[in-house]
């Protein structure tokens, strides 16, 4: 399926439509189009400030707390009280809730050997909770890529949640929502909610990409991305069914030569992460991959939205190459907000 079929499911306009147009008025059109410059340039001999370039990136807090409230299970890693393995870390396979502060919350079966370890470690024992998009610990349904996913490790003291909590009723209702099984369970003398106040968060980006320790105050105060859920299945679609656009996006608008191969690594509301991959002139047996970051002129607000910005890129690509104006010889394309984030070398 091409671009257009993507479109029509988007109800965007189509490509003939759009080119035809080209007769807006520069004024229209640029009320709706932002800079991607520098914030200073040379005037006379000195530097102005201007308008500084669009936010296009989710900052660290945010992605972390992402991957948290997508994820719904993870593993839970706890000291082992074992005779011969005392003081090793023990893996568990747990489920999981947040509270409205980003604290995740488990519910646990007392005789469970995690359980075990927290209560012979004492209220100052320390644990992680290790969570990663994709598979089965993640609510987005779609198969991970191995280390080539963002993940996040929430390390702090756990602590039993007793029914006098104020939060206490919603923490059920949202366990009994997110996890069917909990209904039958949460009654029970031997189950007990815990939850995880972090006191250290460590957050990757995914294989080769940035890594960094969130403060975990920022992490509270920080807002989930609203495509998280979605962003999955949209990567997916994109890198089965729009090779060719992105192929062309690559070309137009992040200027690459010699093309190898594209892929869309993450989406968010604020836009897309491209990797790239590209043969090196003079030494076509050397590839160079890099990573960009493809902006949305706006932040969006719903999965649709998305798409839509998506396909004004997908589309200006192609009015770009072939040799499409808007007027005053400004080039399609030439204002999406564009970042490299990172580069590669690939023998």
């Amino acid at each position: 399926m091409g671009w257009r079929d993507f479109l029509l499911e988007a109800t965007l306009f189509s490509r003939t439509s759009a080119i035809t147009k080209n007769s807006i008025s520069d004024s229209k059109r640029s009320s709706t189009r932002i800079s991607s410059t520098a914030v200073a340039e040379a005037v006379n001999g000195s530097q102005q400030t201007v308008a500084p370039p669009p936010e296009i990136r989710l900052n660290v807090p945010e992605k972390a707390r992402t991957v948290i409230s997508v994820c719904t299970s993870g593993t839970l890693c706890t000291s082992s009280h074992m005779e011969d393995i005392q003081g090793a870390p023990f893996g568990s396979f747990v489920d999981y809730v947040l509270d409205d502060k980003g604290n995740p919350v488990l519910l646990m079966n007392e005789m469970s050997m995690h359980t075990v370890n927290i209560q012979k470690a004492g209220p100052e024992g320390l644990v992680t909770l290790f969570a990663q998009l994709g598979g089965p610990t993640s609510s987005t349904g779609q198969a991970s890529h191995g280390q080539d996913v963002s993940r996040c490790s929430v390390t702090g003291t756990i602590s039993k949640i007793e029914p006098s909590a104020e939060d206490w009723d919603a923490i059920r209702m949202r366990y009994g929502i997110a996890h069917s099984y909990a209904d039958q369970v949460m009654d029970s003398p031997k189950f007990h909610f815990y939850r995880l106040t972090p006191t250290r968060i460590y957050y990757v980006g995914g294989f080769g990409v940035s890594s960094e320790w969130v403060p975990p105050e920022e992490y509270k105060l920080a807002t989930p991305d609203i495509l998280a859920k979605e962003a999955s299945s949209i990567m997916e679609k994109l890198n089965r069914d729009h090779a060719d656009d992105l192929m062309l996006t690559a070309a137009q608008i992040l200027d690459v030569n010699e093309i190898e191969k594209v892929r869309v690594t993450g989406v968010d509301r604020l836009g897309m992460d491209m990797r790239v991959t590209s043969r090196v002139p003079r030494r076509k047996n050397k590839l160079i991959t890099d990573e960009f970051r493809v902006g949305f002129r706006i932040p969006v607000i719903s999965v649709e939205d998305a798409k839509s910005e998506i396909l004004k890129v997908f589309q200006e690509s192609w009015e770009k190459s072939n040799g499409v104006t808007w007027g005053d010889d400004e080039m399609p394309g030439a204002d999406v907000p564009v970042l490299k984030t990172a580069e590669d070398s690939l023998m």
